[in-house]
C-alpha cells in the first residue's frame, strides 16, 4: 500500500485514442504483425515520486465476427510519465481504442521546504 501525506495529493488524468486502425488497414485491424500499441504520457506537472497510475479502456470498436481479446496497462511509470500498453492476439480485430487514465500521488507544495 503506497500511503500519501495529507494535503500533498496530486490527481492527473485524460484520454487518449491510442490508435485508429481501420482507417488506413493497420495491423491492429488486419490481425497482421505485432500486435502491441505503447503510447508515452506525460503528466501535467511532475508528481515527486512514481504514482499509483491506473489505465482502462474508454471506447474499443472491434469487429464484431471475431473474439474480443485485449490487455491493457500502465508501464515503466516514473514521476513525470509512463507508458500506455495496449495488446490484442488471436483472430482479434480492433478498429480503434480509447484509453483514459488516472494518476495518484504525492506532489511538491510551495511549504513543503526542505532544510536539509
Amino acid at each position: 500500500m503506497k500511503r500519501l501525506r495529507t494535503g500533498f495529493i496530486g490527481v492527473d488524468q485524460d484520454s487518449t485514442i491510442l490508435f485508429s486502425d481501420f482507417e488506413d488497414g493497420g495491423k491492429m485491424w488486419t490481425g497482421h504483425g505485432p500486435r502491441e500499441i505503447r503510447r508515452s504520457v506525460s503528466f501535467k506537472e511532475a508528481f515527486t515520486s512514481p504514482p499509483t497510475v491506473t489505465v482502462g479502456i474508454s471506447m474499443w470498436d472491434l469487429d464484431q465476427k471475431t473474439n474480443q481479446r485485449s490487455d491493457i496497462s500502465a508501464e515503466k511509470v516514473t514521476a513525470s510519465g509512463f507508458d500506455i500498453v495496449f495488446k490484442t492476439w488471436g483472430d482479434t480485430r480492433v478498429a480503434r481504442i480509447r484509453a483514459d487514465w488516472l494518476a495518484i500521488g504525492e506532489v511538491a507544495d510551495d511549504d513543503n521546504w526542505d532544510l536539509g
